[in-house]
């Protein structure tokens, strides 16, 4: 590997960029992907080495190229410092998720209430169109409180973010389902909440919840039969994040 071509590599893992290092087998070349200089046929395969998460050989255009597919980690965005949030992070980190909470009350939003977590007091909305989330980021909101949930929601609908929850009963969600409405958002955008989220496993206690949430959310990424329409009770479901790949950068 050329320094350029680690330096390049290790830039875009910093700026959380997804990127393909491609190399030409035989022979050791190596590029970057996507690249507008590349034939079109190398990104189009690049893009789903991405889409899936794996590495491999393919072959394009007779030529066999070793795909390495360097994603950055799965994103939680966390909407509510609150009770069930406190458990909901450190269990989402030991998933290797990115974790960020958003709360613009700053005497929930702490770093003692959340040590080793990024937090972020602006609203909702301002906080959603800073990360910009995209297809690998869930948004889970967890206040009950329709003036910072709304927001978020709002943003997060007009993503392509992977997973989205709403905390909350049947008949909040409906209240909120009617709000989302006047801003605009379809049924088919709608039908994109997982609310009320969380598998219904009866939880009760906060790190219950905490488990219910983050069980569906597996349970979606692995395309388990649990995540489906009259098994979990939610919102249908959309395509499964693949698992993150390891990069080999560091060791390049």
């Amino acid at each position: 590997m050329t320094p350029e071509i680690l330096r390049a590599l290790t830039d875009a893992r910093t700026a959380g960029r997804p990127v393909v290092l491609a190399t030409r087998l035989p022979g050791g070349e190596q590029t970057l992907l996507p690249d507008a200089s590349a034939a079109p046929a190398l990104n189009a395969a690049a893009e789903r080495a991405l889409d899936a998460d794996a590495s491999g050989t393919v072959t394009v255009e007779g030529t066999p190229w070793f795909l390495h597919a360097h994603n950055p980690k799965p994103r939680l965005v966390v909407v509510g410092a609150v009770h069930i949030a406190q458990a909901l992070v450190p269990m989402a980190a030991q998933l290797g998720l990115s974790v960020t909470v958003v709360d613009p009350r700053r005497a929930f939003a702490t770093g003692e209430r959340f040590p080793d977590v990024t937090i972020s007091t602006d609203w909702p909305d301002e906080a959603l169109d800073a990360l910009r989330p995209d297809r690998r980021t869930a948004v889970v909101t967890l206040t009950h409180d329709p003036k910072l949930d709304d927001p978020a929601l709002d943003r997060a609908l007009k993503s392509p973010a992977f997973y989205i929850g709403a905390l909350g009963s049947r008949r909040t969600h409906a209240a909120r389902l009617a709000r989302l409405r006047e801003l605009g958002h379809g049924e088919a955008a709608l039908a994109r909440i997982r609310g009320p989220v969380g598998l219904k496993i009866e939880a009760v206690t906060a790190p219950e919840i905490a488990l219910s949430i983050l069980a569906e959310f597996v349970a979606l990424r692995r395309g388990a039969e649990l995540a489906r329409p009259g098994l979990s009770g939610r919102a249908q479901p959309t395509k499964a994040l693949p698992e993150p790949v390891e990069s080999a950068a560091e060791g390049a």
